[in-house]
């Protein structure tokens, strides 16, 4: 199958990759010429404007979108619409607002081209070699691009939710519960590093990760921070946070659900910016870890 694919980041550029090696044919644009260029030899067709991406697909033409959330969506979709045609697919795999989903898709469906919003998770790992994907849209359309999420994906990795929006809605309740579990981590350990015992942290995360309930993707990742640093003295406790968590406690509120334990996550997150203790360091590595997003080094710790 042929796409267009725009953003090339992180997580866009591993994927173009995923795609590559299951023989798909993408033509790719991104702001970065480097990364242009840099996918082009690695089989891509380069294209240097949206215009260009889209010239080079036949109609009706997919094109994925793997950019910031918010204003860049926007704009990226007023420059793409002026050279699409009904019939035309545009794919979000960002981690868009379900709301601001919605409207786009009305929009877009107003000039007769479909909008499918798909939550990616799994990190720059599952980007590469197999993601898990939560899709929202038009049926048909889903069913005519299944062969493209069954290769981004691992087996069983991937659905459909439902109409414009569920999938953006069912990753950012995704994420609020990855909030809750990373904190629970954290806290776990900032309890064993103020104890009386000397842990080895490495070494606890590594028999947690093997055969315990508590096993699992995060456990692994916690295991090879501490492998790094048994005491993460690389980095802060400065935790950042991509808006997830605050779309899923405001929902909450909206639906008058309680969710204790994302919003205590949420608030820990906000308080990390001037006062750290050790669950926010744990937390801050996780993120590092699975996503790539970073972290404030410890010289760089303002204190307040």
């Amino acid at each position: 199958m042929k796409l267009g694919f725009i953003g090339l980041g992180k997580m866009g550029a591993n994927m173009v990759e995923n795609l590559l090696d299951h023989e798909h044919e993408v033509v790719v644009y991104d702001l970065s010429r480097e990364q242009v260029d840099r996918l082009a030899g690695r089989g891509a067709e380069p294209s240097n404007s949206l215009d260009e991406l889209v010239a080079g697909l036949s109609h009706p033409r997919i094109i994925w979108l793997m950019v910031p959330s918010g204003a860049p969506v926007d704009a990226t979709l007023d420059s793409l619409v002026i050279s699409l045609e009904p019939g035309d697919i545009v794919i979000d795999g960002g981690n868009s607002n379900f709301h601001d989903t919605v409207r786009r898709g009305g929009a877009l469906a107003e000039k007769g081209i479909h909008f499918m919003d798909v939550g990616t998770s799994g990190g720059l790992e599952g980007a590469r070699s197999g993601a898990c994907m939560m899709i929202g849209g038009n049926p048909e359309v889903y069913a005519s691009l299944e062969p493209v999420f069954k290769d981004l994906c691992v087996s069983g990795g991937y659905g459909y939710m439902g109409g414009a929006g569920a999938g953006h809605f069912t990753k950012m309740v995704h994420n609020g519960v990855e909030y809750g579990m990373m904190q629970a981590i954290g806290e776990g350990f900032d309890i064993l590093e103020n104890s009386e015992y000397s842990f080895d942290h490495h070494e606890v995360a590594r028999v947690w990760a093997n055969g315990s309930v508590i096993r699992g993707w995060l456990m692994d990742l916690v295991a090879r921070a501490f492998e790094r640093d048994g005491h993460l003295n690389y980095l802060s406790g400065i935790i950042a946070d991509s808006g997830e968590g605050k779309w899923t406690v405001e929902t909450a509120l909206d639906e008058g659900v309680s969710i204790p334990v994302i919003a205590g996550a949420l608030f820990r997150r906000y308080r990390s910016r001037s006062q750290e203790n050790f669950s926010d360091k744990v937390v801050a590595a996780l993120r590092d870890e699975f996503g790539g997003h970073g972290y404030t080094q410890k010289s760089r710790l303002q204190k307040k």
